[in-house]
């Protein structure tokens, strides 16, 4: 017979997952929302786990991390950090974030803020890097930690007077009408990417950067089809991180 009691719980889950609506609110640097980054401290993606547990490519990651902070000078330097354990982790689902793949975020990486708004609950992810040698899949060098300042430095600044002068943006509406056209938003985002592209755009020619700048970050999220993924992810995470919060029920939040 059907446990009434679990069935009566899935349809809670699912109500919330229904329910949920998810809009982009804000940039921000990751330890003025996450209260436990600091120096010292980084959260890593999936389960909470050890240093010595982590994989090459998330190993690689946080060294890469480490310089990006200015906590040491060199990989090789980051390397004999992380031996000696003077690094802590954490895992970033444990603080209503995550990061892709061999994901890191560092106190000082900008990030995206989300917020369930039928709930209040808000989530929170590091921007996509774009193609080529990146953090997220364990490359570490001085392109890498390069490409990771600007993004600090003016991408991030620039969407968040962006999104300031255009307010909160409907994620979950996107991710619907990307769904309609082909978009599984996650290894295919071209339809979620250019909706939020055509949302962006407008917006980044008001900002107070220069030509050049705003010139840059236009061809970097066009010439990146998953820019919108990390967007997805974080909408994902504040939808399932609500639903969590049922307890007894049989759908894997």
């Amino acid at each position: 017979m059907p446990n009434q009691g679990v069935e009566i719980q899935n349809k809670q889950i699912i109500e919330i997952i229904g329910n949920s609506e998810i809009w982009w609110i804000d940039i921000a640097k990751a330890f003025d929302v996450i209260p436990i980054l600091k120096d010292g401290v980084l959260l890593h993606a999936g389960p909470p786990m050890a240093g010595n547990s982590m994989c090459s490519a998330m190993r690689n990651a946080v060294f890469g991390a480490v310089v990006y902070e200015g906590w040491s000078p060199s990989v090789t330097a980051a390397e004999k950090l992380f031996a000696k354990e003077e690094v802590s982790f954490y895992s970033a689902h444990d603080h209503s974030a995550l990061g892709p793949m061999a994901g890191i975020i560092s106190p000082s990486m900008p990030v995206i803020v989300m917020e369930n708004r039928r709930y209040g609950n808000k989530s929170y992810i590091t921007l996509n890097e774009g193609l080529g040698s990146t953090l997220r899949f364990g490359a570490n060098g001085p392109e890498v930690i390069e490409k990771l300042k600007w993004m600090e430095q003016t991408l991030a600044p620039m969407l968040k007077e962006a999104v300031c002068l255009s307010g909160p943006v409907n994620i979950t509406e996107i991710m619907s009408r990307a769904v309609q056209r082909g978009d599984e938003c996650h290894n295919r985002n071209k339809a979620a990417t250019s909706l939020l592209f055509r949302k962006l755009a407008p917006w980044l020619v008001k900002t107070s950067f220069s030509k050049e700048d705003i010139s840059r970050v236009l061809f970097f999220i066009d010439g990146n089809d998953h820019f919108f993924l990390n967007f997805s992810m974080a909408a994902t995470k504040a939808t399932m991180e609500q639903a969590h919060n049922i307890e007894g029920g049989s759908i894997v939040t």
